[in-house]
């Protein structure tokens, strides 16, 4: 059946396109090709963006704004020991000796501001079967008090879990405790957790 025109109000016999088909069918051929433009961009690299691989988090912590030197000592099956005299061993990584508030001072705009947070932190980048140790050792102790020190051990992969949190004093200059020791299987599985003490400040002053 004929049709009456839009624009000409003639009968219509199913030829003519109405000028707003055309229109949609422009629009459309447009977006397709906006959408392939888009597709085809290569999104600019990710500052910052980094992946640090590691299967264990070790971090110990005293109080902010204390001038107090803690210092980790951790030593896995194969002797390898990292203190603040031999930040790399084996796996093992210590990624800073915080020694109080020694070094915790800039300059910004001619003004000094001071770094307040007590922390170190031992990574863990790949799994030795057996036994790990993980002592705390009082270097300095201008506060003539007792400083209470937290270690946190965390399991990274497949997901991050707490093996063990405990806090302790250490009590003057030399003091030194064993925190944890825990044994890890070739899958990473913790097992044996216990605080058996063993020296191991006098483990890497002893003659080799």
């Amino acid at each position: 059946m004929n049709e009456t025109s839009l624009f000409t109000g003639e009968s219509d016999d199913g030829t003519f396109v109405p000028f707003t088909d055309i229109l949609f069918n422009a629009l459309l051929g447009f977006a397709v090709m906006l959408f392939i433009a888009f597709a085809l961009i290569k999104p600019d690299d990710k500052v910052g963006n980094i992946n640090v691989k590691a299967e264990f988090l070790i971090t110990v912590t005293w109080p902010d704004n204390l001038a107090d030197d803690i210092d980790t000592y951790v030593r896995d099956p194969q002797d390898n020991i990292v203190w603040y005299n031999t930040l790399d061993r084996g796996f093992l990584h210590l990624d800073r000796d915080d020694r109080g508030e020694y070094l915790d001072q800039v300059m910004v705009n001619g003004e000094t501001v001071t770094f307040p947070l007590n922390q170190e932190t031992v990574t863990l980048r790949g799994i030795i079967p057996g036994e790990y140790t993980v002592n705390v050792y009082n270097f300095l102790n201008p506060s003539n008090v007792p400083v209470p020190v937290s270690v946190k051990v965390e399991k990274l992969n497949p997901t991050v879990k707490v093996i063990y949190y405990q806090s302790m004093n250490l009590n003057g200059v030399g003091d030194e405790k064993t925190a944890i020791r825990f044994t890890l299987d070739s899958e990473g599985n913790v097992s044996n957790l216990n605080d058996i003490q063993d020296s191991l400040v006098e483990a890497v002053r002893a003659p080799k």
